[in-house]
């Protein structure tokens, strides 16, 4: 490793020790954790500590690393039954809102890129309809907003990503069939219908065993909480490596394993839980600054006001109207439907999704979805960032007082 290449690593980790020395300061304000270690990528990248080489390899580490883990714990950490029974709402937003989002976004993209092909935007448009609790952590963890309101943010923000990805990798396939001339439509429907059934299959198989083990174990006190941690990290990793050893996709199939071994363990493995609130942040904290290390840059330098003036209607339009549109009957105000449209910020999914798709596509286009994507996380971090904590107070606020209306009247 070069010199240049220890003082960069240096540099972060002093502005890691830095951060978690302020972090609760800070969460209460407009700078977020996201913002922040995009920033420092940015600069590391800009100092140009690190060789393309070396950001490159970074990149992909850590992003896949990242998403494993991440679609893994956040699936396990969904109560199927309380959600179906409980909250109606993040189920409206996931299985109506999603789809819409998708479909608006394809035809608002049209108007932005004709030149481009349909199915490219439809591509791009499930790229970015995926949402990030991170950059709305403010609102989360905020008492004052209704439980109804965090647990559906929550739960939509966990599962949108595990959901938006058949999409992601459906359109990739139908557009890579019509780009490349000497693969046949059929091979490349096949596939795209193999990854995903693969995937689902060895999840729900790694999932149920990986679950009914833990719970033998457990009863027969064979191990412990520090070894159960290990152990789930080990089944995020195996899911996802079996199912691409055996033709599957392997995100898909992390996914569903989370689902099912949470399901299965329901509570039991107090690591699921903690991991996210802990050691999960630096793993998240690592990916925004890989992002602004290898991505931001080129990204900034490709910008075009049409990229751009799309990024901003797909925030404050196209994501807003799918959630009003799948909330329709539901017995909430408003404003509410308004607040839960808003706070869809676009983040590690969108990024990585973009990531590993274009891997497979041809240079023009992958470049452009990398250019659309990446500049929509930093937006979105920004302006979901430095709104996250006011609007939330205000909604508080808001929602407190028409409750003491309706009980006065």
């Amino acid at each position: 490793m070069e010199i240049s290449s220890e003082l960069g690593i240096l540099m972060l980790l002093f502005c890691i020790s830095g951060y978690t020395m302020l972090a609760k300061r800070l969460s209460q304000t407009v700078i977020t954790a996201p913002i922040i270690f995009l920033s420092i990528g940015f600069i590391l990248a800009s100092l140009g500590i690190f060789t393309e080489i070396e950001t490159e390899e970074i990149i992909h580490l850590v992003a896949e690393i990242a998403l494993i883990v991440l679609l893994f714990l956040d699936a396990s950490q969904i109560n199927l039954k309380r959600l179906k029974h409980k909250n109606t709402w993040p189920l409206r937003m996931l299985l109506i809102g999603l789809p819409l989002c998708i479909v608006i976004g394809t035809l608002v993209g049209l108007l932005f890129f004709p030149e481009w092909p349909w199915l490219f935007v439809a591509l791009v448009a499930s790229v970015l309809a995926p949402t990030d609790a991170a950059l709305g952590e403010a609102v989360i963890q905020n008492k004052s907003v209704p439980v109804n309101t965090r647990q559906t943010l929550t739960v939509e923000s966990g599962l949108n990503d595990g959901l938006a990805l058949p999409f992601v990798l459906f359109f990739a396939s139908l557009f890579l069939t019509v780009s490349q001339e000497d693969t046949s439509t059929f091979y490349w429907l096949f596939f795209g219908a193999s990854q995903v059934t693969i995937g689902v299959v060895v999840g729900i198989t790694m999932g149920w065993m990986s679950g009914k083990l833990f719970l033998y174990a457990e009863s027969k006190e064979l191990t412990s909480n520090v070894y159960e941690g290990i152990g789930v990290l080990a089944l995020s990793g195996s899911s996802y490596l079996f199912a691409t050893v055996v033709g599957g996709n392997g995100f898909i199939s992390a996914f569903v394993a989370g689902l099912v071994f949470g399901n299965q363990v329901k509570g039991h493995c107090r690591f699921i839980y903690q991991f996210t609130e802990t050691e999960g942040q630096l793993l998240v904290w690592a990916a925004f600054t890989a992002i602004g290390l290898g991505l931001l840059p080129e990204a900034l330098h490709h910008i075009t006001w049409n990229i751009a003036l799309y990024i901003l209607v797909s925030l404050f339009f196209v994501r807003p109207l799918a959630i009003y549109l799948s909330l329709l009957g539901a017995k909430m105000p408003l404003v509410s439907k308004l607040f839960l449209g808003w706070f869809g910020p676009r983040g590690l999914a969108t990024a990585l999704f973009a990531l590993i798709v274009s891997k497979d596509m041809l240079s023009e286009y992958s470049h452009s979805l990398l250019v659309v994507a990446i500049n929509a996380v930093w937006i979105s971090a920004l302006l979901h960032g430095m709104s996250a904590a006011p609007l939330g107070r205000w909604y508080g606020t808001y929602m407190l007082k028409l409750k003491q209306r309706r009980r006065n009247n």
